[in-house]
């Protein structure tokens, strides 16, 4: 075996027997953003298998201060994060398969993404997307990761199905939109991003070893400002509620009917629109229609249309996010007039 994993080898928590099984595994990443670019790292580093990317946005000046994958000719290049992810990746570790998908993560292609995983970690940024992720890795038995920061406040929890309560089981519900905080509103400083994608790439290296007696327990938050770490435990939950996801066995948010096809998105001035029937966009033939409407530039992984008050980014599957506005039906219109419906 390469001398790469050495050191990794001789602590006793894997050993050279944990780094073989560690090597037979796969896991995804959903989102890589801010939590998402330290776990990746990590994880490559580590020497599994396989990590499959999936994030469903591109990039922007205001990411690099906190995600450490990207500079600032990804940004010139218009890459999507998860393209220019795996491009940095791979050149970290050219002995493992890394799969960038520029996706969003939707009840129609969740089976497709995650089928045959062996962990999920959680590096995306809203409610809906992880109550997604928990009804479908709570249906197929999978291990998951969740994690969430603003401010310099973050929070991280195991959810292993059947033997510890689920994500429903803690919120019970999606807060209402306006209820809490965002990176648009409150911010975020890169440090306890990096701390919290640690833990959740340790507790990550503990699952896919077999180490679970080794895994944090309950829902843990730390405050870096304040200096303060508190640890909410949830084990007696479990049982104790009659969880609709996880004791009633419904998963509400696997049905295409409940998934939102538009999405305010966080930190962001922007709404995201899904094509509703899904689509093949033809990009070239594309900007040469939008050129007389604005600024058209494009790649083979994303068209880029900016008029005087907007920026449209659109994908070849016909998901697009319109920047400069929040307001759903204002982007709707915008999509219905340059893309259609």
């Amino acid at each position: 075996m390469s001398e790469r994993y050495a050191r990794q080898e001789l602590f006793y928590g894997i050993g050279k027997e944990g780094q073989k099984i560690l090597m037979e595994k796969t896991a995804v990443l959903v989102g890589c953003g801010a939590l998402g670019c330290t776990s990746a790292n990590l994880l490559v580093r580590s020497g599994i298998k396989h990590l499959r990317i999936i994030d469903r946005d591109y990039l922007e000046e205001s990411n690099l201060q906190r995600q450490s994958l990207f500079d600032e000719e990804d940004i010139k290049q218009n890459f999507p994060k998860a393209v220019a992810a795996q491009k940095k990746l791979q050149k970290i570790n050219s002995l493992i398969q890394i799969e960038s998908l520029v996706a969003d993560l939707n009840p129609s292609n969740i089976d497709t993404l995650l089928r045959q995983v062996h962990l999920v970690v959680d590096g995306t940024d809203n409610f809906e997307t992880r109550f997604l992720i928990n009804d479908y890795c709570v249906k197929n038995g999978i291990p998951w990761i969740y994690g969430a920061c603003i401010g310099s406040t973050g929070l991280t929890m195991n959810i292993i199905p059947s033997k510890t309560p689920c994500f429903r089981c803690i919120l019970g519900t999606i807060p209402l939109f306006g209820t809490y905080g965002t990176c648009d509103t409150e911010g975020i400083i890169a440090p306890i991003a990096s701390m919290i994608a640690s833990i959740q790439a340790a507790e990550a290296l503990k699952i896919l070893t077999n180490n679970h007696d080794a895994l944090s327990k309950g829902l843990l938050r730390i405050d870096l400002w304040r200096n303060e770490i508190k640890r909410m435990h949830t084990e007696e939950i479990k049982g104790e509620t009659d969880c609709i996801t996880c004791n009633q066995n419904y998963y509400e948010f696997l049905s295409k009917d409940r998934y939102s096809m538009t999405t305010t998105l966080c930190g962001r001035n922007a709404v995201q629109i899904l094509h509703p029937d899904g689509s093949s966009l033809d990009l070239p033939k594309l900007a040469e229609r939008l050129a007389k409407a604005g600024e058209v530039s494009y790649n083979s992984f994303l068209l880029r249309l900016k008029t005087e008050k907007y920026e449209m980014t659109v994908f070849p599957d016909g998901r697009s996010v319109i920047s400069g506005t929040n307001d759903i039906a204002t982007a709707k219109g915008l999509y219905a007039k340059y893309i259609g419906m």
